[in-house]
């Protein structure tokens, strides 16, 4: 969407002070009482442009803004509603944008104060919510005569969310992309035109809630009301309150995106061997390591996701020896396998996390790589000849997959592919590239019920030390 302002950091008079600073009415007049359902609006604003424009994770700008004012009021009801108007409002921002500047083509008018913000939370809700139209934008009319900045546009707010509403059908069937440019051009040149279109379609659908279990998944697919995927994962039926489900208290079974269960499968754990899990947390790989009966050394340089991982360890009574290190100063070993689910992009998760679209950068993309090399070239030091080295990015960038791989082979001649075949994986085929590397894609694994189709993004690929 056209902005008339660059931001500053202090684009209205709330900005600096969040969701808790309430100008009076412009003239002087006593402020007129707040309607029901502004807060939550009003919070998701706020939230929204922490995304956008400072950049930071969804998760960082719901804990900033709930955590004080306005938004540490909300109840549970309202805390929800502004996570599920955020996150489709992500989802499908360059529809969103692509519908606002057909109707605006002068673009936001300088120094409106949050007025893009109000006209995105306006737009997301009629086009993608179960909220009324005419709540919808008469919310977004009061949070604009609200905002002393957005005042003077509260008509423009009107006109055009109405106008929005009117078209509702045709904006949704449009062929906006719903990420920045820069990264669907990426997508085409790996991936096709087709192909990057059908990663783009996959993201327009809320994701179903999957489950790793530790054993008798066709019992707990049955229980928790889902389906057993053929990767051997559960995918629940219904959205659901995780804590409150069967068998979460007993630490039965984690959540864990389909494909991010896949490489620890790849890494074919025994019971007995000693595996390492670096860059672990928050440990639902580890989880699958000690499950098959490994001996476990779970590192991560972060002793707050390190306290998360040994949570989860607990619920699930499973262990592993967890050290707090960057895993490129870690020493010991060597160890029969060792599993690097590296740090990158994140690409691939943006069905699950749209707000990844629009907090990274290309030039994230290049730091990453780099990082991601040096953390190869440190695991491949600790593998014991004739083990196993499985490296795994949740990322659709080749940089940080197909290409990783191949300078590490150059580099490391004592280490080898050992391929992947799609019986280990569910029979996805399509998943299985050519050098016989894993590549799964937002499309893989479709459904007629889209709560049930997709996966996440994920390069995996298999090495061999040689035993010389």
């Amino acid at each position: 969407m056209q902005r008339n302002r660059p931001h500053d950091g202090a684009s209205n008079d709330q900005d600096s002070a969040g969701a808790k600073s309430r100008r009076p009415a412009p003239g002087g007049r006593r402020p007129p009482p707040v309607p029901r359902g502004l807060p939550p609006r009003r919070v998701a604003a706020f939230v929204l442009r922490d995304v956008t424009e400072e950049r930071l994770t969804l998760d960082e700008a719901l804990e900033r803004q709930l955590a004080e004012g306005e938004g540490l009021s909300l109840d549970e009801r309202d805390r929800g509603l502004v996570r599920a108007i955020v996150t489709a409002a992500l989802r499908r921002l360059g529809t969103i944008h692509a519908a606002l500047d057909e109707r605006m083509p002068k673009g936001i008018p300088a120094k409106s104060g949050l007025l893009a913000e109000i006209l995105i939370v306006g737009a997301a809700q009629i086009l993608l919510l179960d909220v009324p139209d005419r709540a919808a934008v008469d919310l977004a009319v009061h949070h604009a005569r609200a905002d002393r900045r957005a005042f003077p546009y509260a008509k423009l707010v009107n006109a055009v969310l109405r106008r929005i509403a009117d078209a509702r059908e045709d904006i949704l069937a449009s062929d906006a992309v719903d990420v920045p440019h820069w990264l669907f051009d990426r997508w085409q040149q790996t991936y096709g035109a087709l192909g990057a279109r059908a990663i783009l379609e996959a993201h327009q659908r809320e994701p179903g809630i999957d489950i790793s279990v530790k054993s008798d998944a066709p019992g707990w697919a049955e229980r928790l009301n889902g389906v057993l995927l053929p990767t051997g994962t559960v995918r629940l039926l219904e959205r659901a309150r995780v804590p409150t489900l069967p068998g979460y208290d007993d630490g039965a079974w984690w959540v864990q995106d389909a494909a991010a269960c896949l490489p620890a499968l790849l890494v074919g754990a025994r019971a007995g061997e000693r595996v390492l899990d670096l860059c672990a947390a928050p440990g639902g790989k580890t989880a699958q390591l000690a499950a098959a009966g490994a001996t476990v050394t779970a590192v991560d340089r972060s002793p707050e996701r390190l306290a998360r991982l040994n949570e989860n360890l607990k619920r699930l009574s499973l262990s592993a020896e967890v050290v707090a290190s960057d895993a490129r100063d870690f020493s010991g070993g060597p160890y029969d396998a060792v599993l690097l689910d590296a740090p990158c992009s994140a690409t691939g998760t943006i069905r699950r996390h749209p707000d990844v679209a629009w907090t990274r950068g290309p030039q994230e993309i290049a730091s990453l790589a780099s990082l991601q090399a040096a953390l190869l070239d440190r695991a491949a030091g600790l593998v014991a000849p004739g083990g196993r080295l499985v490296y795994s990015t949740c990322s659709l960038e080749p940089e940080e997959g197909e290409a990783q791989i191949a300078a590490f082979l150059a580099r490391h001649p004592d280490f080898a592919r050992s391929p992947v075949t799609a019986d280990e994986i569910g029979g996805l085929n399509d998943a299985v590239t050519p050098l016989g590397e894993l590549r799964t894609l937002p499309q893989h694994l479709p459904h007629d019920n889209p709560r049930l189709a997709g996966l996440d993004g994920f390069f995996a690929a298999r090495l061999v030390r040689r035993n010389t």
